[in-house]
């Protein structure tokens, strides 16, 4: 049984003799009923992106980093909301790609597709454009503030 395996649920045309779709009893567990609910799964898909994608996890230090900059040269106010937004925009990307990965994986069945492989290298493209953001955003805030300390 491959690592993929335990996230297929596959029926036989028996379970749907008596008329009714056997994931109707499973579906509540699934389904958003209230904003705990929305809550945790949101959560919960931010959670496995940080243990199952090495790129989240990277992102997450760069963050730390760029965080510890800010507090240790004092930016200001807008110079904070500019850094924050550079780092939720990449977390935000990064979840995207990880989502279209995982259901491009699905829905190639884990075989290389050159379709497949184009969605997936889009993906990877647009977080790498929305990483320029705070490059950029970085430059503009910490290079002259290490000039000065420096010269």
């Amino acid at each position: 049984m491959d690592s993929h395996d335990k996230d297929i649920k596959l029926f036989d045309k028996k379970d749907f003799k008596n008329q009714s779709n056997p994931e109707k009893k499973d579906s509540k567990r699934w389904k958003n009923t209230n904003v705990i609910s929305s809550l945790e799964f949101a959560l919960s898909g931010i959670w496995t992106a940080f243990k199952k994608e090495r790129n989240m996890r990277k992102h997450a230090l760069s963050a730390i980093i760029a965080l510890a900059f800010g507090l240790f040269f004092r930016i200001n106010e807008i110079e904070w909301l500019f850094l924050l937004l550079s780092i939720f925009l990449v977390f935000s990307a990064e979840l995207m790609n990880s989502a279209i990965e995982n259901v491009v994986d699905l829905a190639a069945d884990y075989n290389f597709h050159m379709r497949a492989k184009r969605a997936k290298d889009m993906a990877a493209g647009a977080v790498l454009i929305i990483s320029g953001f705070p490059v950029i955003v970085g430059m503009i805030i910490f290079i002259p503030k290490i000039w000065v300390m420096f010269f």
